[in-house]
Parts: C-alpha cells; structure tokens; sequence
C-alpha cells in the first residue's frame, strides 16, 4: 500500500505508474474519496466536540432539556454510517494501487521486454541427442507423475529414490551457504488467515493463483515469502536489528491459472513443489544494496552447482502489485534447448510493511521498513536443471562435487 499523502501530491505519477504496471486503477476516484473521507472526520471531529461539550453542560445543570443531545448523537451516528461506507470504497481502491517501479527499470509490455544483462557459465556441449528429465526420471526410476496423477491429478508428482536424496541436498546446501551469510532458519506455516496474505500483496491481482479453503477462509502459500513477511507484522525493529533476514524451507502451492497446455509434463511446472526463500526487513536507504546482495547470493547458488545461467531484469509490465525491482535467473535446459527461469529476486520498497505495518524506530519517531525476496532455491525446478544438464551418455547423471558430502558420498545417479 501506497501512503496517501503521497498520491495526493503525485496523481500523474501514481496513474503514469500504473500504466507502465498494465494495471487499471481510477486514481481520480480515489483522490474523491479520499477528499470525501477527510471532510467527514472535520464534520465528526466538531460533532463530537460539541457533543462532549453539551454533555458537560447537562451534567451541570439537571433543568438543561436532553433533547440537543439525542439530536446530535443521531447526526453522528448518520455520518459515522456515512463514512464507514466511504473508507470502505477508498480502501478498496487503495488496496489495488500497485507499487511504482523504481526509476531504472524499463518501461515494457511484457517478459519479451525485459533486459537479459549477462550469460554464466559454459552450456554444456553434448556427443549425443540430450534427454529431458522425464526421460531421465522415468529411466533411473526418480519422477513418477502417472501414479501422482492417479491420485492427485496432473502437475503432481512423486519424487522417488536418489531423486528425493538430491532435493534434500539441495536444502543442506542452501542453509550451509545462507545461515552463514546470517540468515535465521526457519520452517513457516503454509496456511495463512486472510489478512496475511491480502497484506503481502496478493489477492487484488494473481489471487486466482492462490489456493484457499473456503470453509477457514485460509489460504495456502506460493511463497514462504507469503508467511515470513507478516510474522512482523504490527511490530516494531530497533534500527540496529536491521537488516533481519531469514531463510525459510516450506512447501508451496500454485493453481497456475493461465498455464494451461505449458509444461504439462513432468515437474517444471507443478502445484505443488518445496522451496527454499530468502526474506528481508532492511532500512530504506539500504533496500536496492539489499537486493543486489540477494541476487549475488542466488548466483553464488547456482555457479557453485556449476548450472549455466543467465541474469534477467524485469520490465514494468511484467512486474507483480508489491515488486519495485525484480531480477530473474534462468537456468540452461538442454532437454528443452533453451533457459527457464529458477529463481527470483524482488525489492518491494515499503509496500509490504505498510500493509503490515512493520516500521523502525528512529530519533525522529518510526518509519516503515523495506522488505525483499529472493528463491535460495526452487527445488523441482533445480532438479530439472542438474539432472538435464549433468546427463551422460550412458544414461547416468553426474552429482555436483558440493552436494556429494550430503548425498553419502554418491556420485553418480546411475
């Protein structure tokens, strides 16, 4: 959420901002009620004024007739009615207002307009015809999706033998490499109430992504961003704390609405998939050295598995409601002969922490925070990558030397 105050004093570049968002919000209707709300609570403001003021009179003075009192009690209760059908107008409009990119992303359409800024690593050049993963899975007995969707529906999946010894080594290594950076570990809930998730940013636009249970009113993570974030909520740091940051392990869930006929087969592209996630409630003045710290960090992930990779920064258009920032790796997949896209990073200014209001304090009084969010890793997903691009001719899969002493020592998936 944005602070009002500053739409006020930036309409063209509020509706300049949602333009570049693709997002369609009436800014001037919003400035309407924001205008309409203000009066009412000058008019109740000297209601009730007055009306403290006729009390004490009354409690003066027993001849002094009651009827002035109940008049203006009933026009209160009419304009508080009033105004309570106001605010519930304003924060609708309020709660879709997207957050303004920041001044040096590009303005585009679309992901076909977003800057590719630099290729990492060799793609490997194979001797023969590469395989995708499920080719690979099925033979070596790792994937199974036919049984998953048997019994859950497609875009399930189990992951069966070495398979799931991979996906944990992946989680070792990751929270080796993070908590020594200072990272707090943690495991979240997945279920959030639906103030908690409306909060972070996703349900005005992306909510049909989101599972929920309409008996509980709960709401299943797609992120472990989606319940690190408001675990602060209503709270307030000392400016020393920060920046706090965590790495948290959930399982996550997505409808992936829109996808329909993409990445059909195998784990690409799932409903359900763990993920390691990178959070972070920093001062304000340190939010864009923040996500450059993220990124490097996601890079020093995917360099250290030897994957090749390539660095995206998000246009406009292709930037969520909350994301002023956005950065993307993307992974080379032989099976595919093209790079898919395995983690993410975002600097979200201080939208999120409004909408949670998790602030700081300072010796001039508290101020909103900044948080940011980056994959440590996507684990279906980076086990498309290194069991696609360490293949072998013979069939077999080559470990990566850094997961190998979490995996007893096994080298080869053969």
């Amino acid at each position: 959420m944005l602070d009002i105050k500053f739409i006020r004093e930036n309409p063209e570049k509020i509706k300049r901002a949602c333009r570049d968002k693709q997002v369609k919000v009436d800014i001037d209707k919003l400035l309407e009620l924001d205008k309409q709300r203000r009066k009412i609570i000058v008019e109740l403001e000297k209601l009730r004024a007055e009306q403290n003021k006729l009390s004490k009179e009354i409690a003066k003075s027993k001849q002094k007739s009651k009827k002035p009192a109940v008049v203006l009690k009933d026009k209160i209760k009419k304009l508080s009615k009033k105004l309570k059908k106001v605010e519930v107008e304003f924060n609708k409009l309020m709660f879709q207002v997207p957050n303004p990119a920041l001044p040096d992303v590009k303005i585009g359409k679309n992901e076909s307009e977003n800057e590719t800024l630099r290729h990492e690593g060799k793609v490997p050049k194979f001797t023969f015809v590469p395989k995708d993963h499920i080719a690979i899975g099925k033979k070596l007995d790792l994937i199974d999706t036919a049984r998953a969707a048997k019994v859950a529906g497609s875009r399930f999946a189990y992951l069966k033998n070495e398979a799931v010894l991979l996906e944990y080594a992946l989680v070792q290594f990751a929270f080796d490499i993070l908590t020594k950076e200072g990272f707090i570990p943690i495991v979240p809930p997945v279920i959030l109430k639906e103030p908690a998730m409306r909060a972070m940013g996703y349900l005005e636009r992306g909510g049909e992504e989101v599972y929920q249970t309409v008996r509980d009113k709960l709401f299943l993570v797609g992120t472990s961003e989606q319940s690190v974030g408001p675990m602060h909520m209503n709270e307030i740091f000392h400016e020393k704390e920060l920046p706090k940051r965590y790495v948290a392990f959930s399982t996550c869930f997505r409808r992936e609405a829109g996808s329909y006929g993409k990445d059909v087969r195998g784990i690409l592209r799932v409903h359900q998939f763990d993920k390691v996630e990178m959070f972070s409630f920093c001062l304000p003045d340190k939010s864009q050295e923040e996500h450059k710290l993220l990124l490097s960090l996601e890079e020093k992930l995917v360099s250290s598995l030897k994957i090749p990779y390539r660095v995206v920064k998000m246009c406009t258009g292709d930037l969520g409601d909350p994301v002023a920032s956005k950065f993307d790796i993307e992974c080379w997949m032989p099976g595919q002969g093209k790079y898919r896209e395995t983690h993410s990073t975002s600097n979200c200014t201080d939208f999120q922490a409004r909408r949670l209001n998790v602030r700081y304090r300072t010796k001039r009084g508290t101020e909103f925070v900044h948080t940011l969010n980056g994959s440590g890793v996507a684990l279906a997903r980076l086990v498309v990558a290194l069991l696609e691009n360490n293949q072998e001719a013979d069939g077999s899969v080559t470990i990566p030397d850094v997961l190998v002493p979490s995996m007893d020592g096994l080298q080869r998936l053969e």
